[in-house]
């Protein structure tokens, strides 16, 4: 690693926040959690509770996990002798400039400074620091929830440094996590945008009374979700070309697609249709409790990332 990563800071405790905070405890990390909401410790041990076993899953020592958390009065103790922050806030600009302003201020000149920002590149917030603040300053953005999923998006702003590329990159690999650098600050990234793509089309499916909702689940699941969980669209469709590979699939198989399948339908902004659409989904789903269905969801999560273990190591 270009630098040792012992304490980390996160800011916010929402559902993204708890699930970095077992993450990083879980590899060693003493960990301070800052967030204004009354039942900071509450929500803290709770998720400490339920991420134990997924952690313990995955081989990590969750031994005395607890004992490596602490909560913080206020963002200043947090980031005090912080070497990584990992901020988790609203997606308001102002909000993370002005929180921004106050790490450059009081985190260690060294501390890399991380946003799981989804959506806002770390150019909207930086522009008022110090070229030196801004150099720091980078989107580190996973996906939920990132103790399970592996996947982080590492995307520089116009004003980062290169050093601090390498050190997310090295963070992120050192805590488990598959960082994948971006270098265009593109709204949405690109896990949201493939995400949103496949969501448009799924909700105009639905709409036109093509599919279900649940049994479009059962689609993806059981092809392109299986599919793309081992090899991803492009070596997906590279394999799809056979011996010819992509040239193949995309001189001939792709051709005939193109005339014959349209492009993805634009779903209706009518709010009678978006309602139809909600309750179809509530229909499918409503009768689970949301920790039910997490915990179904995780536990699927699990069983994948051990197969691809066990194939990994087989193929080693």
């Amino acid at each position: 690693m270009t630098r040792p990563f012992r304490t980390a800071a996160v800011l916010g405790a929402g559902t993204i926040g708890v699930s970095w905070t077992a993450l990083f405890a879980a590899y060693g990390l003493t960990v301070r959690v800052s967030d204004p909401r009354e039942d900071l410790a509450e929500a803290v041990a709770d998720a400490l509770k339920q991420y134990t076993p997924h952690l313990a899953a995955r081989g990590l020592e969750v031994t005395g996990l607890a004992d490596r958390v602490h909560l913080a009065a206020d963002v200043s103790e947090a980031v005090r002798d912080a070497d990584v922050v990992q901020e988790n806030g609203p997606e308001r600009v102002e909000f993370k400039k002005d929180l921004f302003a106050t790490l450059a201020r009081q985190a260690p000149v060294h501390a890399l400074l991380l946003s799981s920002s989804s959506a806002i590149p770390s150019t909207a917030f930086t522009s008022d620091l110090a070229a030196g603040d801004a150099a720091r300053v980078l989107i580190g953005h996973p996906f939920n929830p990132p103790h399970l999923v592996p996947l982080v998006e590492v995307v520089p702003g116009e004003r980062t440094g290169e050093d601090a590329v390498r050190a997310a990159v090295d963070f992120y690999t050192s805590v488990g996590r598959t960082p994948v650098v971006e270098r265009e600050e593109i709204p949405g990234f690109v896990g949201n945008r493939l995400q949103n793509a496949l969501s448009r089309e799924a909700a105009y499916l639905v709409e036109r009374g093509v599919v279900t909702p649940e049994d479009l689940d059962k689609v993806m699941t059981n092809s392109l979700g299986l599919r793309w969980a081992t090899v991803g669209p492009f070596l997906g469709a590279h394999l799809g070309g056979g011996p010819g590979g992509y040239r193949h699939l995309v001189e001939h198989i792709g051709r005939s697609m193109r005339q014959t399948v349209p492009g993805p339908g634009t779903p209706s902004q009518t709010e009678d249709q978006q309602e139809r659409l909600i309750e179809a989904v509530e229909k499918a789903y409503g009768s689970a409790t949301y920790s039910e269905l997490t915990e179904t969801r995780d536990r699927r999560q699990l069983a994948v990332l051990a197969a691809l273990d066990s194939a990994d190591k087989e193929e080693n």
